[in-house]
């Protein structure tokens, strides 16, 4: 079915009455109702709802999609509904809404929302069809309008065959969360419209892959973008004009990017499995710095719901100890003293020793797919246990460092494996996978990590004892170093290596109170997005409306430690947003470390506020680097003409 087929003129509400984003939906929701389209309300609602809590479906230049499906969905409709004043519907964009897509499909509807979602999207990214919208007054000239647009879309793709025009697709995609994946696809299509070319981005988020690139998208392109910092599908685009590089180079340079790939100089991405071709195209698939960023980012994506999951559930147990108290004589069993602590540690204890193999099997499996899977499991256990060659009775954890090395050794492994066993015979081609990779894969990395667990034990002692010893001026400077590092690419690589090493700090340390390290880390996490909020208070004539408005965005994430918020006015203007915030991060980082401020979660903002030993210490030390980052910024930016 014609996605604009399902626009029905009995299911449209051409003046909407209602003000709030809630009674909006309601008010859509009870037409959807009354013309039979929907057998229950509440029902429907409570799917509208879930999709609205997970991002808002406000798309931004005045359009919304809210969309469900559900069992209580008697047929396929799109309604259609109109607000003249507009409404906050909580926007990407932060502006007022005017048009309303409600999609409702029935629960076996499979992926059609994403086939309606792009169809719609591809009428309603031109500004003027948008305008026209607008000025509708009652649902016949909306078909109208729908399907004039739809004929001459039809005839301008009759006219393409035979010209120059130029379709791209492209891929983003980031570790740890929604904000590079989707800002990067926005930069993307705007850029591509003002140079004139036609774009379809797939989106891998936290939500998982939306608007999917289908073989006739990918068939039909002249190249594809890939702006990740995780791996996505990439078979699929065997033989293909490929671009691979990190999504940041999504946001910031997005027209070198577009003028690349569509100028025939972008080099053609290989699969390994490709018979035609046995050399492998390393060019296409990125170099191997950006390689190894990904695998480590497969890691540490994966590790850390385990880290944080794990970590809060034991700084639980402390803080249950000692509000409860624990005698004198017992604080060597302070965080499991009382049977609700003790409960406490041992779940959060169970999911921390999930972490250094998870974080090495997902190493392995980035670079060796299924098989090192395993011997990443194996290596990240061995290096968790310390069991090593000679040393067997007294072993050593090889700690997070150990777990890291051996999740990319085995992963090799496999891979000198898979070359070394090339030349089988295809009658025992099928069971090399499932036998011949995973036994003598896990029997190697076995050996290899009990001789490297020895001098990766020695060392990761060294930097606990290291770490343990600092204060005053070389924990002042740790802690500016970490934090400086938070500030500089604000989710790029130089934050995420900051990121990992506190992260890595807190296996030994969330039971004596939790990591100085990884406090200056998130001190200085905080500090960017907050220092934004507070300089476009200040000093409103050095920001455009719009950055104003994203103001406030950048207060919640910056006190739920999400960097990124910082991003698109660095992007903006680098030379000065850039250096001023890396002065107060690196100003916060250095006073948590030098007051031996400890943290016992990886994560949360203010939210973990109480697993802090000096709480008030810390939001003073997070609101000074804040508020010096807001008045360089503010001193040196210049004012908007």
């Amino acid at each position: 079915m014609n996605s604009i087929d399902l626009l029905d003129k009995d299911c449209m509400i051409m003046r909407l009455e209602s003000v709030k984003k809630e009674d909006v939906i309601d008010e859509m929701i009870e037409r959807l109702y009354q013309t039979k389209f929907i057998s229950n309300k509440e029902e429907f609602k409570k799917e509208i709802m879930q999709r609205e809590e997970q991002s808002s479906t406000g798309l931004g230049g005045a359009i919304a999609m809210p969309h469900g499906k559900s069992k209580v969905v008697n047929k396929p409709i799109v309604l259609f509904a109109k607000s003249d004043n507009g409404i906050d519907f909580e926007a990407l964009d932060n502006q007022p809404v005017h048009l309303f897509f409600m999609i409702a499909l029935p629960e076996e509807a499979s992926t059609m929302h994403l086939k309606i979602l792009s169809t719609f999207s591809g009428y309603l990214i031109d500004e003027k069809f948008v305008e026209k919208l607008k000025t509708v007054q009652n649902p016949e000239e909306v078909i109208a309008l729908f399907k004039e647009e739809e004929k001459q879309n039809a005839e301008s793709e009759i006219a393409e065959t035979s010209s120059t025009d130029t379709f791209v697709v492209a891929v983003t995609a980031c570790p740890t969360g929604i904000a590079h994946t989707f800002m990067a696809a926005d930069a993307l299509k705007k850029k591509a419209k003002e140079m004139g070319i036609r774009i379809k981005v797939e989106t891998n988020g936290s939500d998982g892959v939306q608007n999917q690139l289908t073989d006739e998208d990918i068939a039909q392109a002249v190249g594809v973008i890939i702006a990740a910092g995780k791996n996505v599908e990439m078979g699929r685009f065997n033989g293909k004009p490929l671009l691979n590089r990190p999504v940041g180079d999504g946001i910031r340079k997005t027209e070198e990017l577009l003028q690349q790939i569509t100028s025939g100089n972008a080099p053609i991405y290989r699969t390994k499995e490709d018979s035609n071709h046995t050399k492998k195209d390393t060019t296409a698939e990125g170099s191997i710095g950006s390689d190894i960023y990904k695998h480590l980012m497969n890691g540490v994506s994966h590790m850390l719901p385990f880290v944080i999951g794990g970590g809060i559930a034991i700084a639980i147990a402390f803080m249950i100890d000692q509000i409860l108290g624990v005698p004198q004589e017992a604080l060597g069993n302070l965080g499991s003293y009382h049977p609700l602590a003790a409960y406490f540690n041992t779940i959060g204890g169970a999911a921390f020793s999930f972490m250094l193999p998870v974080l090495a099997g997902f190493i392995g499996s980035s670079i060796a797919d299924r098989p090192g899977l395993v011997t990443g499991f194996v290596a990240g256990t061995l290096a968790s246990s310390g069991v090593a060659i000679g040393n067997l009775n007294d072993p050593t954890s090889a700690g997070f460092l150990g777990a890291l090395l051996g999740g990319f050794l085995a992963g090799y492994v496999i891979i000198l494996l898979k070359k070394v066993l090339s030349k089988l015979p295809k009658s025992l081609e099928g069971i090399k996978t499932i036998l011949f990779l995973p036994v003598f894969g896990v029997i190697i990395i076995g050996f290899i990590m009990m001789i490297l667990n020895v001098p990766m034990a020695a060392l990761n002692t060294s930097m606990n004892n290291f770490l343990d010893n600092m204060s005053g001026a070389n924990a002042a400077l740790l802690g500016l170093l970490l934090g400086g590092m938070m500030a500089i690419d604000m989710g790029g690589p130089i934050n995420k290596a900051a990121y990992v090493f506190g992260t890595g700090t807190l296996a030994t340390t969330v039971a004596t109170g939790g990591s100085t390290v990884m406090a200056s880390v998130m001190a200085g996490g905080m500090v960017p997005p907050l220092a934004i909020f507070l300089a476009t208070l200040l000093f409103k004539n050095k920001f455009t409306s719009h950055e104003k408005e994203s103001g406030l965005t950048n207060l919640v994430m910056g006190l739920s430690f999400i960097t990124e918020g910082a991003i698109p006015f660095a992007a903006a203007d680098p030379l000065h947003v850039i250096p001023s915030l890396v002065v107060g991060s690196a100003l916060a980082g250095s006073l948590v470390s030098a007051f031996n401020i400890q943290l016992m979660a990886p994560h949360g903002g203010v939210f973990v506020i109480g697993l802090i030993n000096r709480p008030l210490l810390y939001i003073l030390f997070i609101a000074i680097g804040t508020i010096v980052s807001a008045l360089i910024l503010g001193i040196i930016k210049k004012p908007v003409k």
